[in-house]
């Protein structure tokens, strides 16, 4: 890439990016504790990708969608999955109209911008995977009709890690449509004490303003993608993809027979993705390989599938993507 049109690229991003600072501040004044899932949750939104969150109950996972939601003017819907869930209640269905003789569409409450797919591990296969579609397709097709998604089109589905009975675990395949999968975890000590202090006074998310409109969200994902990638970081990327598939080629034989299955190669390309929305919000023009390791373990914790004598050795992907990353080069 010339110098010139490394500048233009970064004179487009300072035009354009102003308000990833003003969304991180607002989020953070309301949501204490939590900056990496805000600073994760804008990147995954800047790349266009779709995100799972996993984490106990009371992290403040649905607090944080819904004042994403208002600060964006965007449409919200938090769809709560219950086992007895069928796909007509996501999507929508055709309803008899007696006084026109016609079927009508009734839209469901996919039709939004903003998705909090709550407890979806909670529903049966056919909901979930009418769900996964309309996230891959961007499309619901009722009856004989098929319609397109608003955009932006979000959805931020949560999984809760203790309860295990009565839920239905997603099918790999299905959970590699989700861009990241992010570790919501307990906040510090100091901020938990703000978290304290803050809840003995009511704070009305409806006071909140909206600081950007959808139309700055779809043009700042238009400029992403025209971030400039060296090389180097392409060979870092597929050196660390390739390295789950075949260890042993890149100095990793003590994991060989713990991989059952590597990253695919939507791995390679959400890594690609993320990083050049997190060199957005940094409001840089390029990627660097620090942009890489920031999000690669959200990209490759649900893509990466251990074997059985892995988890009898107790090992979880955790383990897996901290060893690649201390081995495998940075450029």
């Amino acid at each position: 890439m010339s110098e010139f049109s490394l500048t233009e690229i970064n004179d487009k991003i300072s035009q354009t990016s102003a308000f990833v600072d003003e969304l991180k501040k607002t989020m953070n004044q309301i949501i204490v504790g939590q900056d990496e899932l805000i600073n994760k949750i804008l990147i995954g939104m800047l790349a266009n990708g779709h995100i799972l969150l996993e984490g106990v109950p009371g992290l403040a996972k649905t607090l944080t969608v819904k004042v994403l939601a208002q600060l964006i003017r965007t449409d919200f819907q938090r769809i709560q999955f219950t086992p007895d869930m069928l796909p007509a209640d996501l999507l929508g269905t055709l309803i008899y109209n007696q006084r026109t003789g016609e079927f009508d569409t009734r839209k469901g409450p996919i039709f939004s911008n903003i998705i909090l797919a709550d407890e979806i591990n909670r529903s049966p296969a056919k909901v979930q995977s009418a769900l996964l579609e309309a996230m891959q397709e961007r499309q619901v097709t009722i009856g004989e009709n098929t319609f397109l998604l608003d955009e932006p089109f979000l959805v931020l589905a949560t999984q809760n890690p203790i309860e295990q009975e009565g839920t239905y675990p997603l099918p790999e395949a299905q959970v590699d449509r989700f861009m990241f999968k992010l570790i919501v975890d307990y906040p510090e000590r100091s901020s938990e004490r703000l978290i304290l202090r803050q809840n003995t006074k009511k704070v009305e998310v409806t006071e909140l303003d909206p600081v950007v409109s959808p139309d700055d969200i779809l043009e700042a994902q238009q400029v992403i993608h025209d971030i400039y990638v060296d090389e180097k970081v392409e060979d870092y990327v597929l050196n660390l993809i390739f390295a789950t598939r075949s260890p042993k080629d890149h100095k990793l034989d003590d994991m060989e027979g713990i991989i059952d299955f590597g990253a695919s190669p939507r791995a390679t390309i959400n890594l690609i993705r993320a990083a050049k929305a997190r060199a957005y919000t940094e409001h840089r023009g390029y990627i660097t390989p620090e942009d890489i390791r920031y999000i690669g373990a959200d990209v490759l914790r649900h893509r990466v599938i251990l074997t059985y004598e892995a988890e009898a050795e107790e090992l979880t992907p955790e383990d897996i993507i901290k060893r690649l990353f201390e081995v495998v080069e940075v450029p």
